[in-house]
């Protein structure tokens, strides 16, 4: 907010804290420690993310109106995407991720207004859903298949987020008695708040503060399918068993835990979604990937997060965590993406 009231190359600065978080991130040493918090003050972190939003936003607006932020300047267009981009994935994800899980209306309709900043305002439906239900198996588009890209991922989780969407809600409808059709229908708010939030920064900040907008939510929600890229990547479940420590990585970096809310302490998140982010307990027996930072750093590049990243952890996986029938799904998926089989038929 800083950097966007001062304007000129201060808009960079928020998109700034990434390589300083990924250095303290990768040096310090990992974060097991159980938290202590308090509930009001923790809560209270979720619920300023909203307004804090917003306000980034509107020195956005003013700053463009004020002279302060030149967005005919290439290089100040790009630091205030990168900026919006990162800020609107991390921590409003996380937030919005966290919030999605209550079961009280108020702030699940604030996880749903948070989704916005990142384009996708109906992403509690699937992932409460769905996600929650098959992870790690193929009935589940949030969970990618190995030899899968971050770039093709990305658009397949959308697409398949924004599918089984459509399908609950309709569903939902029918079973109180009404038409899919219906103004209740929480389609209709998905494309609204989709538009809302570049089309009301249009019209007070100007067509380029639009754009902008649109760029950063884009590049926000690759950030966001990159959470779900990296803690379930080529993991596999068999149709119907139950979930099992196993089944999630989990990044227990000391920055990415908390400016996460704890959602790379991943796994003791799915085996209780309804859990507050403070209370998960972390679990050193389960899966364990480096930070969170580097994969993402290497996932940009496939062939970099395949060969030093991805297939050494799937192999330790199979043959270290997977029952019997998932190392077969696992070794069906290395021949189908043509990786090495390197569990035999039959290994135990």
């Amino acid at each position: 907010m800083f950097g966007f009231y001062a304007g000129g190359g201060w808009v960079w600065l928020g998109a700034a804290t990434f390589p300083a978080l990924l250095v303290f991130d990768v040096l310090l040493p990992k974060d097991y420690a159980v938290r202590r918090a308090n509930p009001f003050f923790a809560d209270l972190t979720q619920y300023l993310q909203l307004p804090l939003m917003i306000g980034l936003y509107g020195l956005l607006v003013f700053g463009v109106r004020d002279g302060r932020i030149d967005l005919s300047e290439p290089s100040q267009v790009i630091g205030c995407i990168l900026s919006l981009a990162w800020l609107s994935g991390v921590p409003t994800l996380p937030v919005s991720h966290e919030l999605m899980h209550r079961r009280h209306w108020l702030p699940r309709r604030i996880a749903q207004l948070l989704a916005t900043f990142y384009g996708d305002p109906n992403r509690d439906i699937a992932h409460v859903t769905t996600h929650h239900l098959e992870l790690d198996t193929p009935l589940d588009s949030d969970t990618p298949y190995r030899g899968q890209t971050i770039y093709s991922f990305a658009v397949t989780a959308t697409i398949g987020s924004v599918k089984d969407a459509v399908k609950i809600e309709a569903e939902t409808l029918r079973r109180k008695g009404k038409s899919p059709w219906n103004l209740s229908n929480r389609v209709y708010q998905y494309v609204v708040l989709l538009i809302a939030l570049p089309g009301t920064v249009a019209f007070f900040g100007g067509a380029a503060a639009g754009l902008v907008t649109i760029a950063a939510m884009i590049i926000a929600k690759t950030i966001v399918e990159g959470f779900n890229y990296f803690q379930h990547y080529g993991l596999v479940r068999e149709i119907g068993q139950p979930i099992r420590l196993h089944h999630a990585w989990n990044h227990m970096g000391p920055i990415v835990r908390p400016l996460g809310c704890e959602i790379t302490n991943h796994i003791n998140h799915h085996i209780d979604g309804y859990t507050r982010f403070y209370e998960l307990r972390p679990e050193r027996e389960a899966p364990q990937m480096p930070s969170l930072f580097v994969c993402f750093l290497l996932g940009l590049v496939p062939p970099l997060w395949f060969n030093l990243i991805a297939k050494p952890k799937l192999k330790d996986w199979d043959q270290r965590y997977a029952s019997p029938g998932e190392r077969e799904l696992a070794m069906a998926a290395n021949k189908k993406t043509g990786w090495p089989v390197w569990v035999e038929q039959g290994a135990r």
